[in-house]
């Protein structure tokens, strides 16, 4: 299928307010100003704009949505998470899975290999189990264990070099083993759901030149502190000089817009946002299920639920990436390309996906999104093929 699109297109470094994406069967052709264009094919003619035009989203952390998680043995439970998300934006979505016992992350992995290899995902994530008990948020801290490298390499080998990230608290023993491990089998290595103190943040992250990522930066983390960073002031500091991307859970209810500001302005192009979605994304509220934890959702907001029914610990989010997209923009007041960029392209950069989606340019698959003025979804192209948008 060969298609033109006309609108006001995002780049990653600009925004073309009457540009052209000619797409050509599954991949981007070309991305040019209606000028330009115009000039190259003076007999051919355009469509009118249809809106703002985005490169389709990548989210590098989400356990799940619409009812669905990726947290199964069932393939097909795992296919209706992810075809959640490509409906709504999200046209990359990588499985997040929970701390759970190895046996049972060897089963998730095995049933998720098949999908990442189909494209319906985008790789494997997974937050656990090697994390830190006392800032574990709505992880299991009973399957919580010290980072172990013959348990990473089972996993890994169960899912088939599907794993492409995997989140680990830097100050437990066993750590620099199984970093090694990671990195030697082209897994990003993830600092998070840690209680380590700056210096050891600062030197984990150091020690993975380049190439880090921080899960959900201040949650799963001690709150920075003017006499104690921590781990939220070593993940500025060394995104800020592009030492390590960022992840940001903008949904308005981890974190502050104040916050957001923050991070933006001191990490830049390393911030990558994400949704931690799980079940609940798209769906109303009630009683959900996030890695054999009980979740209530009200008005929105996850938290576990303890025996006696009481309220703990947020337990992922329920948005979907483009609403936080939005609420950068339209609330907090990042500018456009700043937000789709980490909505987009630093995420993919991030896991070894930029070569294959993220942006709007030559050669990338034809993910494109179709949005009004304040980023409120239209239309949802994902390679090269329109899908049914919404829940």
């Amino acid at each position: 299928m060969s298609e033109l699109l006309r609108g006001r297109v995002v780049t990653p470094d600009a925004v073309l307010d009457d540009g052209v994406v000619e797409v050509d069967g599954d991949r981007i052709g070309s991305v040019s100003r209606v000028s330009a264009w115009r000039a190259d094919h003076p007999d051919d003619a355009l469509p009118e704009p249809s809106g703002t035009l985005l490169p389709g989203l990548v989210d590098i952390h989400c356990h799940g949505g619409g009812g669905a998680v990726f947290t199964t043995s069932d393939p097909a439970e795992a296919t209706t998470a992810a075809e959640h998300h490509h409906r709504n934006g999200t046209t990359s979505v990588m499985a997040s899975l929970v701390t759970a016992s190895p046996d049972d992350l060897v089963e998730q992995v095995t049933a998720l290999a098949p999908l990442v290899r189909a494209g319906v995902v985008a790789g494997v994530h997974l937050e656990g189990p090697f994390l830190s008990e006392a800032r574990c948020g709505a992880q299991d801290p009973a399957l919580i264990v010290d980072p172990n490298p013959d348990v990473a390499t089972r996993i890994l080998d169960a899912a088939d070099d599907t794993v492409a990230m995997m989140t680990i608290a830097p100050e437990r023993p066993g750590y620099d083993r199984t970093a090694e491990v990671l990195r030697g089998r082209g897994v990003v290595v993830a600092l998070g759901h840690s209680d380590a103190d700056y210096d050891t943040f600062a030197s984990a992250l150091a020690g993975l030149e380049g190439t880090g990522v921080v899960t959900h930066l201040a949650n799963g983390m001690p709150p920075f502190h003017h006499r104690a960073g921590g781990p939220v002031g070593a993940s500025l500091v060394a995104a800020s000089q592009r030492v390590a991307v960022i992840e940001l859970i903008a949904d308005g209810r981890h974190v502050d817009a104040g916050f957001v500001r923050l991070a933006f302005a001191v990490a830049g192009g390393q911030v990558a946002l994400v949704t931690d979605a799980m079940a609940a994304a798209g769906m109303a509220d009630g009683e959900y299920d996030l890695g054999g934890q009980r979740v209530g959702v009200r008005e929105g907001l996850a938290r576990l639920v303890d025996g006696d029914g009481e309220f703990g610990s947020i337990a992922g989010g329920t948005s979907r990436l483009i609403e936080n997209v939005a609420r950068c923009v339209n609330e907090v007041g990042i500018p456009l390309v700043d937000a789709v960029r980490a909505a987009s392209s630093t995420p993919a950069r991030a896991v070894g996906l930029a070569d294959a989606c993220g942006a709007l340019l030559p050669g990338r698959y034809a993910d494109v999104l179709v949005t009004d003025d304040h980023l409120s979804l239209r239309r949802v192209l994902r390679r090269g093929e329109w899908l049914s948008t919404g829940r």
